[in-house]
């Protein structure tokens, strides 16, 4: 059986493009053909896709590499490179993205939400696209351009109806247990649950489900007895259901175990005690003389539980309708970055921007056509002003992508 895995590690890879062609034609009767070269292909995008077929990330525990397809070159007599083939990557729903300075890039919530996480390299334009009045027989082209490539942290936020809340020890794996077809592992000692489970509750015309998350102890918000691990499992549940141990081990009240709890949700997220909630004893059939006037329930005898289902299926319904409608799929697209100029340590300036890159992308500046053409879309792309306002000197280095010159005013 596979292990329930909540925090992974993901490297995605953009294909990487195709090269344009250089090329002219060679006909007979023809003395000087004009180009022909074709353009390179696209190289395919990452997607991660939120799919509710998932469990966890157990998938990405010892294989976290997705690479999209590569583009082909393109080809002479306006032959065109075949574009690469993008990747989908299935992931649970509930699943938070972040980048390696854990700033959170995508929130995959419902089934259907989708993120580019690597865009592919576009291709290279073959020679024959830059023949103009002025450029009859150009003969450079655009090399491929690489695909993005990162690392990316995931982290899983189960997707309940609700969730169960108590100590550990409190009876909640052995009441999911009964109302569900989970199977989590039980027994007369705390921590029996170190992950959380999910069950589907059938409960006359409801569906409900519901998540099984390990013991809270005093300080879980502060992270202590791994709490952070399983709070964060509480946030996307639309009802809590609060389980008070009427035979604890330890001789703790019911009201205090309340108190404790509900304390430690308040100090992990505010809004958690906003959310409909049912505080219900549990273990009524060893409960003796505990002190508690609320609902019990027995998951062993089955005591309770049909009252117990009935409210848990009435609050659901009413926080599914205050939500409205089921919100439709997201596609998350990160915007195109413009044109930036930094400072290197070295003391040189470094040009950054997808654009501009490409711009000096070509197969041989050395060629006086192709340096200009490079200069013009420089230009264009507003780079001249962006090194004057950064404050480039005459005979400072400028780096843009691998090419590098001393820059000069105009």
């Amino acid at each position: 059986m596979s292990a329930f895995v909540d925090e992974a590690q993901i490297h995605v890879k953009g294909g990487d493009g195709g090269a344009g062609s250089v090329s002219f034609r060679r006909e007979a009767h023809v003395a000087k053909g004009g180009p022909d070269g074709g353009d390179g292909g696209r190289g395919g995008d990452v997607w991660l896709v939120a799919d509710r077929n998932v469990a966890s990330l157990y998938g990405f525990r010892d294989h976290p590499h997705r690479r999209a397809g590569s583009g082909t070159h393109g080809m002479g007599k306006g032959r065109h490179g075949k574009a690469g083939a993008d990747m989908e990557v299935p992931v649970p729903e509930g699943t938070v993205v972040r980048d390696q300075s854990a700033t959170v890039v995508a929130d995959l919530a419902v089934e259907g939400d989708r993120w580019l996480a690597a865009r592919g390299g576009q291709g290279g334009r073959g020679n024959a696209r830059f023949l103009s009045n002025r450029r009859r027989a150009p003969a450079f082209a655009e090399q491929a351009e690489l695909g993005e490539e990162r690392w990316l942290d995931m982290e899983l936020k189960l997707m309940a109806d609700v969730a169960l809340v108590g100590f550990p020890n409190a009876g909640k794996s052995t009441l999911i247990s009964r109302i569900s077809a989970a199977k989590p592992k039980i027994a007369d000692y705390p921590f029996t649950t170190l992950e959380p489970h999910l069950g589907v509750v059938r409960f006359d015309e409801h569906e409900l489900v519901v998540a099984d998350i390990p013991g809270l102890i005093e300080g879980a918000s502060e992270g202590r007895g791994l709490g952070h691990r399983f709070l964060r499992h509480i946030e996307r549940a639309r009802v809590l259901l609060v389980l008070l141990d009427l035979a604890s081990l330890d001789g703790r009240s019911p009201a205090d175990q309340e108190a404790v709890l509900l304390n430690e949700l308040h100090r992990y997220q505010p809004e958690l005690l906003r959310r409909p909630r049912l505080v219900v004893g549990s273990k009524a059939d060893r409960a003796g003389g505990a002190e508690w006037s609320g609902p019990r329930v027995s998951a062993l005898t089955g005591d309770g539980l049909r009252p117990l289902l009935g409210a848990l299926a009435d609050l659901v319904e009413g926080a599914r309708a205050d939500l409205g409608p089921t919100r439709r799929f997201v596609v998350h697209r990160p915007e195109p970055a413009g044109v930036s100029v930094t400072r290197a340590d070295d003391g040189s300036w470094v040009v950054e921007g997808r654009a501009a890159e490409r711009a000096v992308a070509l197969s041989d500046l050395t060629i006086p056509e192709a340096l200009e053409y490079a200069q013009s879309r420089l230009k264009g792309l507003g780079v001249d002003r962006a090194l004057a306002r950064a404050g480039v000197r005459t005979g400072d280095v400028v780096h843009i992508g691998s090419f590098e010159f001393e820059y000069e005013p105009g």
